[in-house]
């Protein structure tokens, strides 16, 4: 059965590979798996027969069959479970890196997406200047303790994993911010998730929707 996903009809951010659906190329990329794609308007998005797959309105979806599913999270963990490539063989391992996976969803992208909340909808609002660095304390606290686990490991628990393919993924959207050239060793870490081949052909897909026309 063929796999099919959304994606934004024109991303927002003009296919630098922060839009979701790029975790998701990613991941499919990753384990080999051919894939179509659905592009959706911000129209589409809000219509009944988008909304009975994905209830909250956003990208991406995955559709295989009878399966829908939405959040990259889940997305991602089930290409994980069904396809081999993105979790360990070892039992305690793969717990491990499932771990990584609630990690970066659950506790490295709530503050970066904060930063850019304030940094993009809210710069114009009287109290910003006040507001904007305690948002930045507050994520450096956070990127300091994933600093200090990850070290001058290559990766953050032994081999590459879906772990780390997310990891990467919301650390992606600190680039140009500044701050994550701050930690040396996860600026290198996201550097080696992106030349990765998989994550190569991934952006690649997501910026030719994207790239401006030459007619």
């Amino acid at each position: 059965m063929t796999i099919t996903i959304t994606a934004f009809e024109r991303s927002p951010d003009g296919g630098k590979g922060l839009a979701r659906d790029t975790r998701v190329r990613w991941a499919l990329e990753e384990v080999g798996q051919p894939y179509a794609v659905r592009l959706v308007s911000f129209a589409a998005m809000k219509a009944p027969d988008h909304l009975a797959i994905h209830p909250f309105g956003q990208i991406p979806t995955y559709e295989e069959g009878s399966l829908s599913l939405f959040e990259t999270g889940s997305i991602v963990f089930h290409l994980a479970e069904r396809h081999a490539g993105l979790l360990p063989k070892d039992r305690d391992a793969r717990a491990r890196a499932i771990t990584w996976m609630f990690a970066a969803l659950n506790t490295v992208e709530p503050p970066i997406l904060e930063l850019t909340t304030a940094r993009i909808f809210e710069s114009d609002k009287p109290w910003s200047e006040q507001r904007l660095p305690l948002i930045k304390d507050r994520l450096r606290a956070c990127l300091d303790k994933l600093s200090a686990h990850l070290g001058v490991a290559e990766w953050l628990d032994g081999a590459f994993s879906a772990g780390d393919l997310l990891m990467v993924s919301v650390l992606l959207r600190l680039r140009m911010s500044g701050v994550l050239d701050e930690f040396q060793n996860l600026a290198a870490y996201v550097a080696r998730g992106e030349a990765r081949p998989a994550y190569g052909r991934a952006f690649a897909a997501q910026f030719a929707i994207n790239a401006p026309s030459t007619n």
